[in-house]
């Protein structure tokens, strides 16, 4: 019975060559398409900190996919154009930047943005503060990524009451606003001296320590 069992097994095989064939083709695409997308996601990732480091016009696709660890040819497989690599990575690393901010204490956020090793650090630092100038200049998919960006980081770092009326929530928004783009503009103002300038770091010790003053008063209403 055993024998009468392989060679059934055998002679299937032999009869049936094209759905082998098939079944190790269809494993092949899935794991090809599955490597396709960590590929993917691994340009992205990696363009996301050379375009905080380096700026958008600072670094070209070809040195892009020499840092990813893959050749120049193989970039359109998976993006129509750079301008496409640009939005989508600083989609994906704002996204990132906005789930950390989110329920963090607003004197925490200001002690930390506005410290040496945030503004040391660009590449794994904010998107926004490292490459808005940037994006000015660019297509406007990557103008309205900034933009949703933007509007994700107020709502992550505006209060959760849920009891605000109009007035008291339109106030919020506009105290969150203030605060990021207080923070944003101390940061890029830091960034732009030299490194070892006392003004740079003066710029973000005075900053830090006017916006934290002035959060005590409104913490305590």
């Amino acid at each position: 019975m055993m024998m009468v069992s392989i060679n059934a097994i055998f002679t299937s095989w032999r009869t049936q060559p094209g759905k082998i064939s098939q079944a190790r083709e269809a494993t092949h695409m899935r794991v090809t398409k599955a490597q396709a997308q960590a590929n993917r996601a691994h340009i992205v990732e990696t363009a996301s900190v050379q375009f905080r480091e380096h700026g958008f016009d600072g670094v070209g696709v070809a040195d892009l996919m020499a840092a990813a660890g893959f050749t120049h040819g193989g970039f359109y497989k998976h993006f129509g154009s750079k301008s496409d690599l640009m939005a989508e990575s600083a989609a994906c690393s704002i996204s990132q930047a906005v789930e950390q901010s989110k329920d963090v204490d607003p004197a925490r956020f200001i002690e930390y943005y506005l410290s040496r090793e945030h503004r040391d650090n660009p590449g794994t630092g904010c998107t926004m503060a490292a490459l808005s100038g940037d994006a000015a200049r660019q297509s406007d998919d990557v103008k309205a990524t900034f933009a949703d960006g933007i509007e994700s980081m107020i709502a992550a770092l505006a209060p959760a009451n849920m009891s605000l009326d109009d007035a008291q929530w339109k106030q919020a928004r506009a105290n969150t606003i203030d605060l990021f783009a207080h923070a944003l503009g101390a940061l890029l103002l830091s960034r732009s001296c030299p490194n070892d300038s006392p003004l740079a770091d003066e710029i973000l010790d005075v900053c830090r320590a006017n916006m934290l003053a002035q959060l005590q008063p409104a913490q305590a209403r």
